[in-house]
């Protein structure tokens, strides 16, 4: 299952001291939370901000939100995430038979 996602940042916001160096290049670690049944006024599906770590989490450490996400392509086949059902394709290949 395959989704399409637009994602925007504005680069200003991004705290350059959370950057960091690796083997091959300069990375940023960012977190999404993406709400697939509600958008705000804009079309936007959820936001995207820079990580922190667990334990930055439970001292309440928190980061700027750098932009936002947006659904632009669902599978026809997708569902609500409400309960545990899942629609299925007859091509689904994680069918167990």
């Amino acid at each position: 299952m395959k989704l399409g996602i637009s994602i925007k940042i504005d680069v200003k916001k991004i705290i350059k001291e959370r950057l960091y160096k690796g083997a091959k290049g300069t990375y940023l670690d960012l977190t999404t939370f993406i709400d697939l049944d509600q958008e705000d006024q804009f079309g936007n599906n959820g936001i995207i901000f820079q990580s922190v770590s667990k334990e930055e989490r439970d001292n309440g450490v928190k980061t700027p939100i750098l932009g936002n996400v947006k659904v632009f392509k669902k599978p026809d086949n997708m569902i609500s995430q409400q309960g545990d059902t899942k629609q299925l394709d007859e091509n689904d290949d994680d069918i167990p038979f």
